[in-house]
């Protein structure tokens, strides 16, 4: 009879596993899977592009006045062996940086001695250039910082791709986008260990699986943009979230959310990014088993 009763339960957990293992197949028609797979292809060429994630090498915090740098252990900021000893110095004011050169480098492919450097925030930073290596502000809340490139960087040469799920056409959901009248001002916070008050235009709501859920987001450009965390993370997916764009709704307040289009924030590849999180009402108890899987060991 305990032999009996051991086979059932191990028949049952033998279905029950079948059953997942069938529920990770690809499902893709192949106009769809042609879409996803040239979106995954650009995906990666981004990445290893020269404004990619990929061959981040450093990122400084400034400090009021005068901080100078260079591969020399005496400068307030070290750059790598490969740079000259002493660069220059950046001056850190309330509002603004500048730097002076001490060397025969490029800000935005001119020689300059000194100049006031525009930060990324501004859409278009100054690129100061030396070899294989680029730096340029970045500013996150009050913080001013440099953020160090090396196109030369051994992540970039042996970047092998990124792991996905199985397409499947089944996680592209149809759903409501619900505006928030007026809108609301939410809670973000970042790997700085800050929060960034975001203001929200509304939430998407979607059913799936016969249970409901929602996602606050974020106007960008033409385009909303979500940060979401699920009950793959740290798992099968990167801990800290995965983010995700969708169109703005039409006329009926529709949205298509394609989650095999779910991908990495920068994070998951540097430590150098400096990445929003899931805001806390954006954390779905439901594993979302579409797009980018975990980078390595992650950050």
């Amino acid at each position: 009879m305990k032999n009996l009763s051991a086979c059932v339960v191990y028949l049952i957990l033998f279905a029950f596993l079948q059953g997942c293992e069938k529920s990770l197949e690809e499902k893709a028609l192949p106009g769809y899977k042609k879409e996803i797979t040239g979106w995954q292809n650009k995906r990666i060429e981004n990445l290893k592009k020269e404004t990619g994630w990929l061959n981040l090498a450093g990122l400084f915090w400034l400090e009021p006045g005068a901080n100078t740098f260079g591969s020399g252990k005496n400068n307030d900021i070290v750059f790598p062996e490969t740079t000259p000893e002493n660069i220059g110095t950046f001056y850190l004011s309330d509002t603004s940086v500048s730097v002076i050169l001490k060397i025969d480098a490029k800000v935005n492919d001119a020689k300059l001695d000194s100049t006031v450097l525009k930060d990324d925030l501004t859409g278009s930073p100054d690129i100061i250039s030396y070899g294989n290596y680029r730096w340029f502000v970045i500013k996150r809340g009050d913080k001013f910082g440099i953020r160090l490139r090396d196109l030369e960087a051994e992540l970039v040469k042996n970047f092998r791709g990124i792991e996905h799920y199985p397409i499947n056409e089944d996680w592209q959901i149809t759903a409501r986008f619900v505006p928030y009248l007026p809108p609301k001002i939410i809670a973000v916070p970042n790997v700085l260990g800050t929060i960034e008050a975001e203001i929200s235009p509304g939430y998407l709501k979607f059913t799936k699986d016969n249970k409901e859920f929602t996602l606050d987001v974020i106007n960008s450009g033409d385009k909303l943009f979500l940060i979401f965390a699920d009950e793959t993370s740290g798992e099968e997916t990167y801990g800290a979230g995965r983010f995700l764009y969708s169109d703005k709704p039409d006329s009926i307040g529709k949205v298509v959310l394609d989650f095999n289009k779910a991908y990495n924030p920068p994070c998951a590849f540097t430590k150098y990014a400096t990445c929003p999180l899931p805001p806390k009402q954006n954390n779905l108890h439901i594993r979302i088993t579409a797009g980018e899987k975990k980078f390595g060991t992650g950050h």
